[in-house]
């Protein structure tokens, strides 16, 4: 149980960012902007085996606004860490970061510095919009820089684009039980075929006062500790912030969960609903 109580913090991290995407059907660039340039999002992460959460972890989301190469872009970040008490187990401490031009909302550049135990992974992306390119060095382990050609089609996002991206979309035509398709860049390769079933609104109970959500059930990849075919559930406000507060998915031992402590800079006033 240890193990796998610091292992969810990645493994999270990565399916926080790729739950959202509608690539294929929406344009890249969408007229409603969902977050501030000051934006900092705080979420817990537990871990539930039988009637007990552990808060074994954290992750935090920030937006901020630079100039790159002459334009004016978003900088996003991401970043997981377990806490100290479980570092002697399996430290984890992770980052991701995106430069996307703020007025196609492509990525332009995007960054994967990841540190999980004994296992370490660098990825650096560059993309040319122009050419539908993608250039990539890839570092892991074995501390050799692997370069890379990747073909990418129009509004091919990186995971941590494709989050924002997905907020400023406009979901209210979308019927409960809607499939979306899902495609994504991370590590050099392109996931498409995945998929994403909106399931409707709900009322959600936060720190915050209770918020009337957008709910979304991501088909998982299997992995280190997902079985395929189960599905992580995901709340969302439904505002013009689309801030997501809650993510609860099935593990192979037990379940896990991301909940929002902090909501800094929101681009518009939080409006829970009357009590």
């Amino acid at each position: 149980m240890p193990v796998l109580l610091s292992l969810m913090i990645p493994v999270l991290l990565l399916h926080l960012l790729w739950m959202f995407s509608e690539t294929g059907k929406m344009p890249c660039k969408q007229n409603d902007i969902a977050f501030s340039t000051k934006e900092d999002l705080h979420y817990h992460i537990y871990y539930n085996l039988g009637p007990i959460w552990v808060n074994a972890g954290e992750v935090n989301f920030t937006t901020s606004s630079i100039n790159y190469h002459s334009l004016r872009c978003y900088k996003f970040k991401g970043v997981g860490r377990t806490y100290s008490g479980y570092d002697w187990i399996f430290k984890v401490r992770d980052k991701f970061e995106s430069i996307v031009d703020s007025g196609s909302f492509r990525p332009l550049k995007y960054l994967r510095d990841t540190h999980e135990g004994t296992s370490s992974t660098y990825n650096d992306n560059y993309f040319n919009n122009l050419k539908n390119i993608a250039y990539t060095f890839l570092k892991r382990k074995d501390g050799i820089m692997h370069r890379d050609t990747v073909p990418i089609t129009p509004c091919t996002f990186d995971v941590l684009t494709m989050i924002y991206y997905a907020r400023n979309i406009d979901y209210s035509s979308l019927k409960p039980g809607t499939d979306i398709p899902v495609s994504i860049f991370l590590d050099a390769k392109s996931y498409d075929r995945q998929s994403i079933r909106y399931l409707g609104k709900e009322n959600l109970k936060t720190d915050f006062g209770t918020f009337r959500c957008i709910k979304f059930q991501p088909k998982l990849i299997a992995g280190t500790i997902f079985k395929e075919g189960d599905s992580m559930i995901v709340w969302v406000t439904d505002d013009k912030n689309k801030i997501p507060l809650l993510v609860e998915t099935p593990i192979l031992v037990g379940s896990i969960k991301a909940r929002i402590k902090s909501i800094g800079n929101p681009l518009h006033p939080l409006k829970p609903l009357p009590q």
